[in-house]
């Protein structure tokens, strides 16, 4: 293995062939950016950078336009509401899971993976057949779309918490109640704490997913009041429409890149705060 590892640190090619492949999945995004502060209307050629389609336009930027601000605020209220449902579930069925003991928790284990293996378009469409065919009485639009992301990502969070729950293994719960806690007790003072990081990087990756999500969001909007960024982005690029799309775009990819990095930042603090921290955490339990 170490002459494999040595072999490839020596191979200069492969660094070379890494770089050209970031090179050329970033490059379609940056010029995609790069446009968005073009100061006339041409999407396929740059012009003088400029702020006009930010907020300098008083009729055509992301600023001024009602359809695109309405688009920012309906993806963000989503992104959030998903968070607070998802979240808290997520962690409580991730709690349940781990300390679920028979025949039964091993299918119900792999269950918790059908969202994530199952392709985004089928997801869709299921979720549109049960709200036109058998759920109609929940109303249309934002309601559903809710229901749909946080159907969609409860499976990240389950993930996440119970890979940081595999770690931190169940020593200090009991050590809290040998020391007299309660079972709540030790959830709060002891478990709740370990956890931190990895709900902080669920609810990152909970935002993540449901700003950039497109095809769930589709199929259970109802019209123009309940479009997305992903959906706007996708009718203005299909109308030729000004670089306003582009600023538009290039906004939510930013917000999204700092969840993600946010994310990232927390995981690697959880993976740097061993569970020998937690004992401060048991001299704190009231009995």
């Amino acid at each position: 293995m170490k002459r494999v590892r040595a072999r490839l640190g020596a191979a200069p090619g492969l660094g070379l062939l890494t770089w050209l492949y970031i090179l050329w999945s970033l490059a379609p995004v940056l010029i995609a950016a790069r446009i968005s502060f073009n100061s006339g209307r041409s999407r396929s050629v740059f012009q003088r950078p400029s702020w006009r389609w930010y907020w300098g336009d008083r009729s055509g930027s992301i600023w001024h336009d009602d359809t695109f601000r309405n688009a920012m605020f309906n993806t963000l209220e989503l992104a959030g509401l998903c968070m607070l449902i998802s979240v808290p579930l997520g962690v409580a069925m991730a709690i349940g899971l781990n300390r679920w003991r028979g025949r039964l928790s091993t299918g119900a284990n792999g269950l918790m993976l059908v969202p994530i293996v199952t392709p985004e378009i089928v997801f869709g469409v299921a979720l549109f057949l049960v709200f036109t065919q058998i759920f109609d009485i929940v109303p249309g639009g934002m309601w559903r779309q809710l229901i749909g992301h946080v159907t969609f990502t409860l499976s990240f969070v389950v993930i996440i918490i119970r890979s940081r729950l595999t770690a931190i293994g169940g020593q200090f719960e009991e050590a809290a109640r040998d020391l007299g806690a309660t079972r709540m007790q030790a959830l709060r003072l002891v478990l709740l704490p370990q956890l931190g990081p990895a709900i902080f990087a669920s609810l990152m990756v909970t935002f993540a997913t449901s700003v950039d999500d497109f095809v769930i969001s589709s199929f259970l909007s109802t019209g123009e009041g309940t479009e997305t960024v992903p959906i706007k982005i996708y009718s203005g690029a299909r109308t030729g429409a000004t670089p306003a799309v582009n600023a538009l775009a290039t906004v939510m990819l930013v917000v999204t890149l700092l969840a993600v990095v946010l994310a990232a930042m927390a995981m690697k603090f959880a993976r740097r705060h061993t569970p020998d921290d937690a004992n401060a955490s048991l001299t704190g339990i009231s009995i």
